[in-house]
């Protein structure tokens, strides 16, 4: 069972997995120049520094049952289907038309937020490229009282298995819009989670228009807050980008200890740190991840946040707002 509470000391079993290389220097905590992101944790053993680790992790949430059967090959609901031919001939659209049909699309099957980004480089990981223009990014929600069950136990893996759950339906919904693409006569790329490949997810999550990094370290969504997960799809059809949503989460974030006062590792610090060549949100992967491994997932930071309680954040804006016109 996960220990709470704030002098939390981890197990043997996953700090003595840990290798030589902090997993805050891999992720380039206190680098001045601005790179693209490693391949770091939930990616392939043979390109990342803490594989050993990744594997007990894993190992050790696959005890319970009701994880290991969501995040099995074949999880109930499944995680969609395979890839289609690319059609030869392919359907003209402007792009105004073809992201209305996205959006569209994306909506009706599964998925819960849709946002468009071009391309950059720091969206991409050392090692990995993608050809393709633009970038799909989906959002699904997670139910709110089973995430706030945290933090999940071999008794009660609720908020464990609601993560899962929402990773598959993520997947689902990224192969069916990928799907749908690929038979108007233009490539597309799935990328669902929880493990990663190529796309750094995050950043065009944020520049689609999902929200704003928290403290935390997840995205602030000014709908679902925290509570939900991304999949997301790379493609060469015509498309229009979305512009990023800036509502007050960071600046909230600094005056708010929630997440950082809860943490049971004090994984969270209270200022924003610098990350290759960026001032923002970070949290310390050594102080991290032994608790996340030992609490199943642990997602504590995710449901404290005051963003997540569903029908909280409207009433944060509000207040946001009123505090600007003062």
């Amino acid at each position: 069972m996960a220990r709470k509470g704030r002098n939390f000391e981890p197990m043997t079993r996953f700090t003595g997995r840990f290798p030589d290389i902090s997993g805050n220097t891999v992720n380039g905590l206190g680098e001045g120049e601005q790179r693209q992101p490693s391949a770091f944790f939930w990616h392939p053993p043979d390109r990342q520094t803490h594989s050993v680790l990744q594997k007990e992790v894993i190992d050790y949430h696959r005890r319970s049952a009701e994880i290991r059967k969501e995040f099995s090959s074949e999880p109930p609901g499944g995680r969609g289907p395979d890839p289609v031919g690319q059609a030869q001939q392919r359907s003209v659209r402007s792009a105004y038309e073809w992201t209305r049909s996205i959006k569209d699309f994306a909506l009706a099957n599964e998925s819960d937020l849709v946002g468009i980004t071009a391309l950059k480089p720091e969206y991409v990981y050392q090692g990995y490229e993608i050809k393709q223009p633009w970038v799909i990014i989906i959002g699904v929600a997670m139910d709110y009282a089973e995430l706030s069950q945290m933090p999940p136990t071999f008794e009660n893996p609720a908020a464990a298995v609601v993560v899962a759950k929402e990773y598959n339906r993520a997947a689902r919904a990224c192969r069916l819009l990928a799907n749908f693409i690929l038979s108007r006569g233009y490539y597309a790329k799935a990328y669902q989670g929880p493990y990663a490949s190529a796309l750094n997810m995050m950043p065009a999550a944020i520049a689609s228009g999902f929200g704003e990094l928290g403290k935390h370290g997840s995205l602030i969504n000014r709908t679902y807050g925290s509570s939900f997960r991304l999949s997301a799809v790379t493609t060469d059809m015509p498309l229009l980008a979305d512009q990023p949503d800036e509502f007050g989460a960071d600046d909230y974030c600094t005056r708010c200890k929630a997440c950082s006062n809860a943490c049971p590792p004090s994984a969270i610090a209270d200022q924003k740190q610098l990350v290759r060549g960026e001032q923002k949100w970070y949290v310390n992967f050594d102080k991290c991840i032994p608790y996340f491994g030992e609490a199943l997932g642990c997602a504590v930071c995710l449901a404290i946040c005051p963003w997540s309680r569903p029908g909280n954040s409207e009433n944060i804006i509000r207040k946001l707002a009123k505090r600007q016109q003062k």
